[in-house]
């Protein structure tokens, strides 16, 4: 049976791990290096066709945690940077140059939208920014320039699921390059690669890592696609630290064990909140009043712990009193750690293609590790805060 057979579970559990290079070691240490020293000139000629030149090239620690990843994304290679912002501008700057349109979704993470806006358009790249469900009709905003079409499923924030078939079929009509933004439902939950995608992107801070103590990202690719990825990461100079590295590839392990939790957890309390009549809407891709429902069913195999209600309130005074008071709840920017987290953003004032229509306030739920019925009881405590 070759690697590529196995279980996805029992690929998580090995990927990248040699005991026989590390006296027994099921796990590779960390590698905290920068300069490589060479025994001869011969050798020194060999790069950069050897397994390791200089720390930002590539150590044994990259190399075990992207073998890792792209044996779960069913990549040609993956590539470590050192966030998953970084991976991200890694990803725009391989494809997107001077003089080049680059299609972005309206819902996209936050941080990409500042880095597009503040560094891509510096450099004289065309952004524009689509409508996340506007499927087919993506064709229509094709230009002779378009390099890259940027997906993110769901979409932050809010959580919409776009038809990513459609998106693949008429970026490959157009010989336009597709990516996307996979940290939420991860190789576990959503394979990009399969769908015909040609770059996967995730920030291994979030469930890959899965303990809320890691900076990472990570892309992996087509091989069509590797060479100019690569280069970008070399080029800026991007790339995961030993310790973060390691820690990341022990996170692998769990994967598989971690998320099926998650995804019960939050199933369970999604569903309550739908009843809960301060709730005036839930974002959940896997229930049909989140935009894209269908999508998610068509193109995903299971749902993670992080999703969005709107609440009926728009005070911001009782937005805090319920906020400020949450016992087991913290409030945080990130998810995807074993810990539960509350994040209260408003979309309207960041979307620009089309506007937001909700008025109530908009709440990011992230379910941790924790006992539903100690979470339920935390939440319902909150939301009874906003009727006092």
């Amino acid at each position: 049976m070759s690697v590529n057979d196995r279980n996805k579970n029992t690929i998580l559990t090995h990927a990248g791990s040699k005991p026989n290079e590390y006296h027994g070691a099921v796990n590779v240490p960390p590698h905290r290096m920068s300069t490589i020293v060479f025994n001869t000139y011969e050798e020194f000629e060999k790069v950069p066709n050897v397994p390791f030149s200089y720390g930002r090239a590539g150590t044994p620690s990259s190399a075990a945690f992207e073998e890792g990843i792209a044996l779960i994304e069913g990549a040609y290679k993956s590539v470590a940077t050192c966030s998953g912002l970084s991976a991200i501008l890694t990803t725009l700057i391989a494809f997107a140059e001077h003089g080049d349109h680059l299609l972005m979704p309206d819902n996209v993470y936050g941080p990409s939208r500042k880095t597009c806006e503040a560094i891509l358009r510096k450099f004289g790249v065309d952004v524009e920014y689509y409508p996340p469900m506007i499927g087919a009709g993506i064709e229509k905003l094709f230009r002779k320039n378009t390099r890259l079409l940027f997906i993110e499923a769901p979409g932050s924030l809010t959580f919409e699921v776009p038809d990513i078939g459609a998106f693949v079929s008429a970026a490959k009509k157009a010989g336009i390059k597709t990516a996307i933004d996979n940290s939420w439902g991860t190789p576990l939950f959503m394979k990009p690669l399969d769908l015909g995608i040609d770059v996967s992107v995730m920030a291994a801070t979030k469930y890959i890592a899965g303990h809320s103590d890691v900076m990472l990202g990570v892309v992996s690719t087509t091989e069509e696609a590797w060479p100019a990825v690569k280069r970008a990461a070399l080029m800026l100079g991007l790339c995961g630290g030993s310790e973060e590295l390691y820690l990341a590839t022990r996170g692998l392990r769990t994967l598989h064990v971690r998320l099926p939790h998650h995804q019960k957890s939050a199933l369970e309390i999604a569903s309550w909140l739908q009843q809960q009549p301060q709730v005036k809407r839930l974002l959940h891709p896997a229930f049909d009043s989140c935009p894209g429902h269908e999508n998610w069913k068509k193109y995903f195999t299971g749902s993670t712990a992080t999703f969005s209600v709107i609440l009926h309130e728009t005070r911001r005074d009782k937005i805090a009193a319920m906020l400020n008071g949450m016992n087991i709840f913290r409030l945080g920017f990130s998810w995807g750690g074993f810990e539960s987290l509350l994040f209260p953003e408003q979309p309207n004032p960041i979307r620009t293609a089309e506007k937001w229509s909700e008025d109530g306030f908009s709440l990011r739920i992230h379910v941790g590790l924790e006992d539903v019925t100690d979470l339920q009881q935390d939440l319902a405590r909150g939301l009874q805060r906003l009727v006092e």
